[in-house]
């Protein structure tokens, strides 16, 4: 695997390094481990997807998108509560 350089403040990769430290990573190794984790906006929606064709053969769940507008609104209302605000 050939490395790139990316420029980031020198304050962000500070903190990338004292997180991947505590977890006895170095930078590479974490940097390369979040990669390996994190989802494109197209990987989450194709997850989506096949979650909404699951639970609607499972169950019947087909919300409508007003419906799943609202659902979202009150997800985003507990979360702030949650949070305090």
């Amino acid at each position: 695997m050939s490395d790139a350089n990316v420029r980031i403040p020198e304050e962000a990769k500070d903190r990338l390094a004292a997180i991947a430290a505590a977890e006895g990573l170095s930078l590479r190794a974490y940097l390369a481990r979040l990669a390996e984790t994190l989802l494109t906006p197209a990987e989450r929606a194709e997850r989506a997807q096949k979650a909404l064709a699951a639970l609607r053969d499972w169950n019947g769940y087909a919300p409508t998108a007003a419906e799943e507008l609202d659902l979202d609104a009150e997800l985003n209302r507990r979360l702030a509560q949650a949070a305090g605000q």
